[in-house]
This record gives structure tokens, sequence and C-alpha cells, in this order.
């Protein structure tokens, strides 16, 4: 139970980048500007359905109950709803999220239309900053995403040239979310890795999430100690980490890669937010589940024969979903939060300035 728990916690301090950028291509025929396209890599807080096109039983599906307030959403989010990714690209002026990745690459045409138009969500339920998370489940590491994110730019330049692709990635942006220190020193290292690399291809605006108050997690505190507070030991991990990640990206990266610009969103300090003062945010229920069951509704994964918090009225007074997720109305002020919210929760500045900016 102690490796299992390890291992998704891993996936939660993933490396979630939500890749935007500036549509250089285009005016509508309106001559009004688009909203500028998206790319999404990351974990289950952004997947959009790229793991219902993977095949094998061992592969995490988010199935009913999931999308249960958004029946016209495809299903496929790890949610009772839309998910942060999808909030995030409505403050741009999408419907939602850009349609996954495994569903518009059997038709090249369909991709290169689609990745110019609105983006492209890459994202997998169970991956992490490294290979090795949840490698038994056959989903999508961060390392494929990556691949797969260059192999849509390769398409792009052909359909569209290298100067015109060139371009728009460079007016990108990107979301991304032994003993400790090696272990966070090891993190650190392949996130670096990742970043430079998007960079190499072109990209040049990160929007980075960093670690969540993972420790506070209705799965977390089923296994704490005292039963039902918060791992503690874990939330002091996730700190460390977004400690490091600060110093990354100011001392390292920024002052190493020319005209890389970012924008680091402060998740671990907005949930803390949530847990001071629940009634603020609209909250009643800040530890347990809406679906799921055992104690907290999180001994369990959210599944059709799970016990679900009855009303949408209710679903939206709890912070999460299911044992890991947020609901949908968490999702929605977290985007709110990072896209246009106080300074408190990005810095140096926020997702609305990083995607207008030039």
């Amino acid at each position: 139970m102690i490796m299992a728990f390890k291992l998704a916690m891993e996936g939660f301090i993933v490396l979630c980048l939500v890749i935007s950028s500036m549509d250089v291509l285009g005016a509508i025929a309106s001559g009004v500007l688009q909203p500028p396209p998206i790319y999404v890599l990351g974990d289950s807080t952004l997947d959009v359905g790229n793991n219902n096109f993977l095949p094998g039983p061992s592969v995490p599906r988010a199935k009913m109950y999931y999308g249960i307030d958004s029946p016209g959403v495809p299903a496929g989010r790890y949610s009772n709803g839309f998910n942060v990714a999808d909030f995030i690209a409505k403050s741009m002026g999408f419907l939602s999220s850009p349609p996954p990745y495994l569903m518009l690459a059997p038709s090249t045409g369909l991709l290169v239309s689609t990745a110019l138009e609105t983006g492209v969500n890459y994202a997998s339920g169970g991956s992490g900053i490294l290979d090795v998370t949840n490698a038994w489940q056959q989903i999508i590491p961060l390392s494929k995403q990556v691949q797969y994110f260059n192999d849509t730019r390769a398409k792009m330049v052909a359909a569209v040239g290298s100067a015109a692709a060139d371009a728009l990635l460079a007016r990108s942006a990107a979301q991304q979310p032994s003993d400790a220190a090696a272990f966070l020193a090891y993190l650190i290292s392949n996130y670096s890795a990742t970043i430079t690399e998007l960079y190499a291809m072109g990209a040049r605006k990160f929007a980075i999430v960093n670690a969540a108050l993972i420790g506070c997690t209705p799965a977390a505190r089923v296994v704490s100690q005292p039963l039902g507070a918060c791992a503690e030991g874990v939330n002091l991990l996730a700190a460390g980490f977004n400690v490091a990640l600060r110093s990354l990206l100011a001392t390292d990266l920024a002052p190493r890669l020319p005209g890389l610009v970012y924008s680091l969103a402060d998740s671990f300090v907005l949930m803390k937010d949530f847990f001071a003062d629940p009634p603020a945010w609209g909250f009643t229920n800040i530890a347990s589940a809406c679906c799921g069951d055992g104690f907290l509704l999180a001994q369990s994964a959210c599944m059709p024969t799970s016990k679900v918090c009855p009303t949408r009225y209710e679903r939206d007074q709890h912070i999460f979903w299911d044992p890991f997720h947020f609901s949908q109305r968490a999702s929605f002020l977290t985007a709110q939060a990072f896209y246009d919210g106080p300074s408190k929760y990005t810095t140096p500045i926020n997702f609305m300035q990083l995607a207008q900016s030039i």
C-alpha cells in the first residue's frame, strides 16, 4: 500500500505541462484574432480522454461516474465535470480543453488542423515526471508525450512550413504540475530536461503548476497517522519540490535559455487557502471524496458500483471528486486563480499575462 501511494503521489508532483501559444497564423475571416492554441502535457489532472484510447486491461480509465455533471463533455476526465485544463482553455476563449492526441492521431489532416487552430492534449492519467511511474499500467509517460508533441510539430511544419510553425511555437507557453533529498533532485533534473527539450523544439512561454498539498487528498488521509489527518510527511516532500522548482526556473532555466518566459502557479498555497477557510470558497467538505467507498470514500477508486454524492449541489461543496482529484468546482476556482487571480498564486506573472505577452 505504501509503495502504491508513493507512485501515485509522484504522479501528482508531475510536470503538468500546458503549452499555449499565440495564434500567429491567424485572424479569422472577421479579422478577429483567435485564442492561442493550447498544447497540454501532464497527468490525470489534465487528461481529457487519452487513456480511453489505450489498449489493455491495466490502463486507468475515467468511466462512470466521471463526467456526471457535464454529460455533453467527452468521457475521459478524472472529475465530475470539466478539469483544470478545460477551465484554463475557457479563460482563453475556448469551449474546453483541446481534444486528446490519440483521438486525432489516426488522421494527419485532422491532427494538423486541430493543432494549428485549438491545440492538442497529450496528458495521460497515471503519468509522472519519471518513466517508471505507474509503468505497469501501460499509460503515456511524460517522455512519450513530449515525443508525440514533437511528432505533431513535424506534421505542422510539413503542412504550413517551418517558418510559420516555428513562429507559432516560439510564442508558446507551458504549464507543467532512496532519501528525500536525492529523490527531489532526481525529479528536478528530469523536470529541467523536459523543459529544455521543449525549448529546443521552439517553445518559449511556460505556464507551470507546482506540487499541490497532496498529503491532504482523501487518498493520503486514509493511510496517514492519525487516520483522517493530512499526511504531513508527504506535504513536506511537496514543499521541498516546490522550493527547488522555483529556484530552477528563476536561477537556472530563465537565465540560461534566451527568450524563455514563465508563470509559476502555486497550487500548494491555493489548497492551503481552500482548507484554511472552506466557506469563503463555497466548500463544506474538505476531507472526503464524492465518489468511492470506505472511509472518506477514499479506500477505492470511483467505479460504477461506488457511492456517489447524490446531488450537483453537494458535489460542488466538496473539494475532491474522487480519492485523488478535484471536483469540477475546485478545478474552476484553481484555473480562475492561476489565470488572472491574486498575485499570491502566480509568479512572476499570471497565465493571462503570459498568454498576452509578446
